[in-house]
């Protein structure tokens, strides 16, 4: 059933107005954790507003778990460096090489993933608000925790959503 959508508007402003301030602590402290707390109450309100579907309550929880996940990350400054691991500075992933580094950039990918899925499989104009906010917000903390490889991932999001809306 529909969620009401009353003081929806006035939620999600708030939301977004909290997660652009968060973001900017983030920018200016040089610290990813303000901005992955800022988008909490967004993913939140997001499990809150999801109805229901084949992929889209559980992609809605799924970014609660990994927000809370990279959170721990962060606070304990847990330090994984995937690039050891593997043996390897990048993977091939998706048509394109991706650098490794350090486990926390993966958690706030996996959000932006997340969030992409949320606003083509929800029907909801304030669902796909959210999914906006949460997407943006995840994409600062990749940019926060390593710009290099925010640039890899920006190109692989930019040329799925061209092929999801068939520009090319």
């Amino acid at each position: 059933m529909a969620k009401p959508t009353k003081n929806a508007a006035l939620y999600c402003t708030l939301l977004t107005v909290l997660t652009v301030i968060m973001a900017i602590i983030s920018f200016y402290s040089h610290n990813s954790l303000w901005i992955i707390v800022g988008l909490l109450p967004a993913v939140i309100y997001e499990i809150y507003r999801t109805e229901e579907g084949a992929t889209t309550q559980y992609s809605a929880i799924a970014l609660l778990i990994i927000l809370v996940l990279e959170a721990i990350l962060i606070i304990f400054k847990v330090n994984f460096d995937l690039a050891t691991f593997f043996g390897e500075e990048s993977k091939y992933v998706g048509g394109y090489y991706l650098p490794l580094g350090d486990i926390k950039i993966f958690g706030p990918i996996l959000s932006a993933i997340l969030a992409v899925v949320l606003f083509f499989r929800t029907a909801g104009i304030y669902t796909k608000w959210l999914s906006v906010v949460i997407c943006i917000g995840s994409l600062t903390a990749v940019y926060i925790i390593n710009p290099d490889f925010f640039q890899s991932i920006l190109k692989i999001i930019i040329n799925g959503l061209f092929d999801r809306i068939n520009l090319y």
